[in-house]
């Protein structure tokens, strides 16, 4: 599941960029993505150490 959320963010973060400059149009910076998906990540390991302990 780890290897997915990484893979999708560093997908996102790639093409978001070359999708902006092709149409022109204004996306965020991509920090604000790349602290958005870490939080994503981090409440996914988490929920998943937490189940493993019971």
């Amino acid at each position: 599941m780890l290897r997915i959320g990484t893979s999708l963010l560093g997908v996102l973060l790639s093409v978001a960029p070359a999708m902006a400059q092709s149409s022109g149009i204004s996306i965020p910076e991509p920090t604000d993505g790349a602290l958005f998906g870490m939080g994503l990540v981090g409440l996914i390991v988490g929920r998943h150490i937490a189940k493993r302990r019971g």
